[in-house]
């Protein structure tokens, strides 16, 4: 009982700091980059419904000069399967600079996105963009490791097994609390910097 409580607790915390700074697209203050959060990506390289609406999200801040630079973190740990690389290429197609789209390719929580966005990519302010139910961890986490950082939500139609989501945030906002908070374990890569302020192309494996 006192397991459940504490969890829901730490829930709560975690949702009402995140939820504090989550904004408008035309309220949120410029960054040093726009971080765009991985999703599944279909057998052919085509993006998920919901990670399209967070490309489309981020496309839109950057065409609103809202940072110079984007970052797109996911899941490349195995060769057949490239979330940022389909990331980069949605973003090309719509026109931005391959200079001016970063892939961390080792993105593999949200944790490990955040704490590379830090560390690796030198981002100090920082506008996230993914899914409400998403957002309030990922902006508590980036907070928590020293980052000033805003949330857009993306969320532009209703998603299959959203409850479900729902429901595991609960448990991962939980982990990340202990992970940021108290445990701080370094990311499963971390590997040579590659400051946002350069170019693109440092990050591209193809």
């Amino acid at each position: 009982m006192l397991t459940c409580t504490t969890a829901l607790i730490v829930n709560q915390h975690v949702e009402t700091v995140g939820t504090k700074y989550i904004l408008n697209a035309s309220e949120v203050p410029n960054a040093d980059a726009i971080l765009v959060l991985g999703a599944y990506v279909l057998p052919n390289g085509t993006v998920s419904t919901m990670l399209n609406d967070r490309l489309t999200a981020g496309y839109e801040l950057y065409e609103q000069k809202k940072a110079p630079k984007l970052i797109v973190s996911g899941d490349h740990g195995r060769k057949d399967y490239d979330e940022v690389n389909s990331m980069k290429s949605f973003l090309k197609d719509k026109g931005v600079p391959n200079k001016d789209i970063f892939m961390d390719h080792a993105g593999f929580s949200t944790y490990e996105s955040m704490y590379r966005a830090r560390d690796i990519f030198k981002v100090k302010k920082v506008i996230i963009v993914t899914q409400e139910y998403h957002l309030m961890r990922a902006v508590y986490v980036a907070r928590a490791l020293g980052m000033e950082a805003y949330g857009v939500a993306t969320d532009r139609r209703d998603y299959r097994a959203m409850e479900l989501y729902k429901l595991r945030e609960i448990a991962a906002r939980n982990k990340d609390f202990l992970w940021a908070k108290v445990i701080k374990p370094k990311p499963t890569f971390l590997g040579d910097e590659i400051p946002v302020f350069g170019d693109g192309k440092a990050t591209d494996d193809k």
